[in-house]
């Protein structure tokens, strides 16, 4: 931030600083308090941009600041932050209203607004930062009453607000970039008689205007040279310039609100939650307008708060908020942290009325009809970011109960009744030739200054619902745009291949617990007698390890009730999502798990398809995964014991070493001895089927293929148990040390598992 040019040094200042870096906090806090009340705003403005860069850091990152985004409530500092920069009463505010009563300014480049910084992160919800952002919007923009005038009064009188808008186009020029963003005109003030509330008012737009501009003012590099493009500012004036000498619309010009630097950005989860709370805001301020306003016809007595509760969602946030959202769609990653994102939060403004209802109930009543109007403006908010999401989602690991859940709540809220029947009616308004339009009757625009409401309950003429629905389109994509239909063939077919994945995670997650109860069992009190898994460490495929038990069963419910919600969005019924899942089925056999995935060959070895990792991510194929070198060589397990380990691997190696030729000829034999000997000696390659599954030298391969003695899987602690109880069991009957070994190397051989050497799994 810089001050004024040809500032004289200030000696206040600079004693400020210096009791900043040795007295505690507290102390600082009074004595700025105390400056704030007793000095001049001659004094003060030279302190100003210090105290901001102290609070909230500097641009080049030296200075911290208070560390708002991480100060908690438990903090000795935080009542002390929270009272220092209170809206209502705090001093920052103070000194923000006195040296704007003097008409002191400070150039900021919009560039130079405060983002979030790499690597940076808010640890809650309930920091500082989030709590004074939702003060600030309570107090600035309140669903309840009218803003606050400033409690602040000073010799020169209170603070001016910018020049006034004319009657006849009120609020037209929202959304146009200015380089002066919250530069008063002070050579236009407001007559004595003007409605107060009009004094106050411009302080919400401003704070608002901040607040979109450090927020939502992030786009990709592609959409950064879409929207700058001049074919398609170009296409969108002419096409504004002909409907609005048809329509008698006041003119917009075309991509308000873009900047003329492109910076890069990469949205963090903290990032959204604020926005979030942004829109949410909004939207409980807009439906705070009072139910005459809305269903008045002439707004010429109107408060100025009143008239900006009606546009403020479309006129500052809608188009900065859908690029914002179609880079995050583009850019985060493919986890269940994208239920953040703040999309389902804009499409859903009748959640913000303040009627208390119960939830199930409100969704078996679905969308008034009222919101129509929101639905038909909005129309990419619902159709091209819910054909984004579809893109993510079936790239996506469904059996993730996390995941799922997040599927869940998207289809939940496309198939609340009414909602799917506007958008398509919305799509109908858009795709209407405009030699129809042409020939309607001609009818006078309704803007929001004139009468236009998202809530207005009177029904327009179509010629003006269709210019707003173009114009919403036109505007976000230009003129030049391939619509896609959310409710036509090409995405159907993307629907029901969404469909076909959910079935597939719902029949994986159904045997991921099949297979944990399965093993729960073995892993019970009998397989410390050799009947259970070996493999301690074992994990299930298609999901996380997490993923089993209750979660598998939420997985299962919230897949299986995503499908009703898709088949009623998509009118899809019974038979047809029969027939669809009975060729899923018929495509599919029991071995199908066994299977490898999807992939072609390259240049260096396998490469997945694009089906392949559907297949890997959803669990229905995967790569066997297993040890492939030699086995004597394995890492200790826990049900290991390290010493004996490390002992029979050198009895064993002693043993193969001098006894090798002997061990290779006694397998040659054809006889009984040398299928003996094949069963306790044969390599382990043999008893892998011989297939070679990871790339090996030859001399690497051949050395452990021989016939050899292991004495590993002795070095059991459950093995150890079993022989021990074996023993026992046989002097209880009075047999021998020699004849007990007999009958269990005799019962290993005909049960097929007692091979003297380990053998991974």
């Amino acid at each position: 931030m810089a001050a004024p040019a040809m500032q004289q040094p200030s000696y206040l200042l600079a004693n400020l600083k210096m009791d900043s870096t040795t007295k505690p906090f507290l102390q600082c806090c009074q004595e700025l308090v105390k400056v704030i009340d007793d000095y001049p705003a001659k004094e003060l403005h030279l302190i100003f941009p210090w105290l901001v860069e102290s609070v909230f850091g500097s641009l080049d990152g030296v200075i911290v600041g208070w560390n708002l985004g991480f100060l908690q409530a438990c903090s000795n500092r935080y009542n002390i932050v929270m009272d220092f920069l209170n809206p209502r009463y705090g001093p920052m505010m103070k000194l923000v209203y006195k040296l704007q009563a003097e008409e002191y300014k400070y150039e900021i480049p919009v560039s130079f607004l405060p983002n979030y910084s790499l690597g940076q992160h808010v640890s809650s919800l309930d920091s500082a930062y989030f709590v004074l952002v939702d003060t600030y919007l309570k107090y600035f923009l309140p669903t309840e009453g009218s803003v606050p005038p400033s409690p602040f009064t000073y010799k020169r009188g209170s603070v001016s607000p910018p020049a006034p808008r004319a009657p006849s186009v009120p609020f037209a020029g929202y959304g146009i970039h200015s380089t002066s963003l919250l530069k008063r005109h002070i050579s236009h003030q407001p007559s004595v008689t003007a409605d107060p509330a009009a004094q106050e008012i411009w302080r919400s737009e401003a704070l608002l205007q901040v607040f979109v501009e450090m927020w939502l003012h992030h786009y990709s590099l592609e959409m950064y040279q879409k929207l700058q493009s001049p074919q398609v500012k170009l296409a969108l004036l002419q096409y504004r310039l002909s409907m609005s000498s048809m329509l008698c619309q006041p003119l917009t010009p075309p991509g308000s609100g873009t900047l003329d630097t492109y910076q890069p950005f990469t949205p963090t989860e903290e990032h959204v939650l604020v926005v979030r709370l942004l829109v949410k805001h909004l939207h409980a301020f807009s439906c705070s307008l009072k139910p005459e306003q809305v269903s008045s016809s002439a707004h010429s007595h109107t408060s100025p708060l009143e008239e900006l509760k009606r546009v403020v969602v479309h006129r500052f946030v809608q188009q900065k908020l859908y690029v914002f959202l179609q880079h995050c769609f583009g850019h985060w990653p493919l986890d269940a942290s994208f239920r953040v994102v703040a999309w389902v939060s804009y499409i859903q403004p009748w959640r913000y009325t303040g009627e208390k209802t119960n939830p199930q109930t409100d969704q078996n009543k679905g969308v008034p009809e009222k919101w129509r109007f929101f639905v038909q403006e909005n129309l990419l908010m619902y159709t091209k970011l819910f054909q984004g999401f579809l893109n993510r989602v079936v790239r996506t690991d469904l059996v993730n109960v996390k995941n799922a859940l997040m599927v869940f709540r998207v289809a939940k809220v496309f198939a609340q009744p009414n909602l799917s029947e506007m958008i398509q009616k919305g799509e109908q308004l858009f795709l209407e030739p405009e030699h129809v339009l042409h020939h309607r009757q001609h009818r006078c625009f309704l803007s929001p200054g004139h009468g236009g409401s998202f809530l207005s309950a009177r029904q327009p003429v179509v010629t003006d619902r269709v210019f707003r629905v173009k114009s919403h389109v036109y505007g976000l994509e230009g003129q030049d745009c391939q619509y896609k239909q959310m409710f036509g063939t090409e995405l159907r077919g993307t629907v029901l291949k969404l469909i076909q994945i959910i079935d597939q995670a719902r029949q994986t997650a159904k045997k991921i617990s099949d297979q944990s109860a399965e093993v729960a069992a073995n892993n019970s009190f009998m397989s410390w007698f050799g009947m259970g898994s070996p493999d301690l460490n074992y994990t299930f495929n298609g999901g996380e390890v997490d993923d089993t038990g209750a979660c598998v069963k939420k997985t299962h419910e919230f897949l299986e009730r995503s499908l009703d919600y898709l088949c009623q969005i998509f009118r899809l019924n019974a038979g047809q999502l029969s027939q669809l899942m009975a060729t899923l089925g018929s495509g599919q056999d029991d071995g199908n798990s066994k299977q490898l995935p999807d992939c072609v060959q390259g240049e260096n070895g396998l490469i997945l398809t694009d089906l392949g990792r559907m297949q890997v991510i959803n669990g229905l194929r995967r790569f066997e995964i297993a040890y492939q070198g030699d086995p004597e060589l394995q890492p200790i397990r826990s049900y290991e014991n390290a010493i004996l380990v490390r002992l029979f691997f050198k009895i064993s190696s002693l043993v193969n070493e001098r006894f090798g030729g002997h061990m290779d000829a006694l397998c040659s034999r054809p006889d009984f001895l040398g299928q003996l000997g094949r069963h306790y000696l044969a390599s382990p390659e043999a008893a892998a089927d011989g297939r070679r599954r990871s790339p090996e030298t030859r001399l690497t391969a051949e050395g452990y293929r021989r016939p050899r003695l292991s004495l590993r899987m002795l070095a059991s602690y459950r093995t150890l148990l079993m022989l021990l109880l074996l023993y026992l069991f046989g002097a209880l009957f009075s047999f021998g040390l020699m004849s007990s070994t007999l009958l269990i190397l005799t019962y290993f051989y005909l049960n097929g598992r007692g091979k003297c050497r380990f053998l991974p799994k």
